[in-house]
């Protein structure tokens, strides 16, 4: 594990990018860039086109450690290059920004008003290799769509499971169990996710570290108690289906609460933008949700 990565991240201001969207949710980025399905025929090169989306967001000025702490990868663009590097180098020895990889698979159908994550069949794999690739931490989603405590507890149960391995491998894991924004009980999930949060970090080793990705909360300062059990960095926050300027008013209400948007922060950018006008509508987004990442 790499010290002065975690200590800056435990430390400094900032927040966490997420440009990890994989194979179920590329087209959907490739649609709001500009890119339609029929501009590809191939997952190769569907692929090819969204790392080339991934580099011109990670190569411009904007993209600083000056305002982001770590950006999230997905498992194809770890393998690829930037200027020669591999895309976690290329993060942290040129932007000085920290590179996580997601981890999951995807999700399962909804059982007791969750859908858990699909088992991670090559996990051991995964995680060797991120380590060779310079990879500092992990993250996997889950989604909470209603207040089911049986649900809940077992969406909690695999998400600590599955981190503490991560833990023991030598990375940081984020633990993300999503709970849907428009859920009509919403409120209610998250009073019951907190418990049993709260329950695993209560057991855990005080000595083990551990990132949560959280959505943003009925309540603003509801998560505030989880910042102050040891094992914890970071509490983030994702954009969960919120536009930028909505999730950056709702995250602002809670002080300590830092982003890791994924549709939110790239709103706007297109392919056809012109390089100087990328540059100037990424670098607001990335101010705004800096900004309202330290409130």
């Amino acid at each position: 594990m790499n010290m002065t990565q975690l200590e800056k991240m435990k430390k400094d201001r900032g927040f966490i990018a997420a440009l990890d969207q994989s194979g179920g949710s590329t087209p959907k980025a490739l649609a709001a860039y500009g890119i339609p399905k029929d501009a590809y025929s191939s997952d190769d090169e569907m692929f090819d086109i969204v790392h080339k989306m991934r580099t011109r967001i990670i190569k411009s000025p904007a993209f600083s450690a000056d305002y982001i702490l770590g950006a999230i990868l997905f498992e194809k663009t770890m393998d690829n290059m930037i200027d020669g590097k591999l895309t976690g180098d290329y993060l942290w020895e040129e932007k000085g920004i920290i590179p996580f990889l997601k981890v999951d698979k995807g999700l399962t159908e909804l059982q007791n008003g969750v859908q858990l994550m699909k088992p991670i069949t090559n996990l051991e794999a995964l995680l060797k290799h991120a380590i060779e690739r310079n990879i500092f931490g992990t993250k996997m989603r889950s989604v909470i769509k209603e207040a089911n405590p049986k649900g809940i507890e077992k969406i909690v149960d695999q998400q600590f499971a599955i981190g503490e391995h991560i833990y023991e491998a030598g990375l940081i894991p984020i633990l993300e169990p999503e709970i849907d924004i428009f859920s009509v009980d919403k409120s209610e999930s998250e009073k019951i996710l907190k418990a049993e949060i709260i329950k695993h970090l209560e057991l855990m080793a005080t000595d083990r570290k551990l990132i949560f990705k959280l959505s943003i909360p009925t309540e603003p300062g509801f998560y505030n108690d989880l910042m102050s059990y040891p094992q914890v960095i970071r509490v983030a926050a994702l954009s969960g289906g919120y536009s930028q300027d909505k999730a950056n008013e709702l995250l602002a209400q809670n002080p300590g609460l830092i982003a890791s948007f994924s549709r939110a922060l790239l709103e706007g950018l297109n392919v056809d933008l012109t390089d100087e006008e990328f540059n100037a509508m990424l670098e607001k987004s990335v101010k705004n949700v800096y900004e309202a990442s330290i409130k």
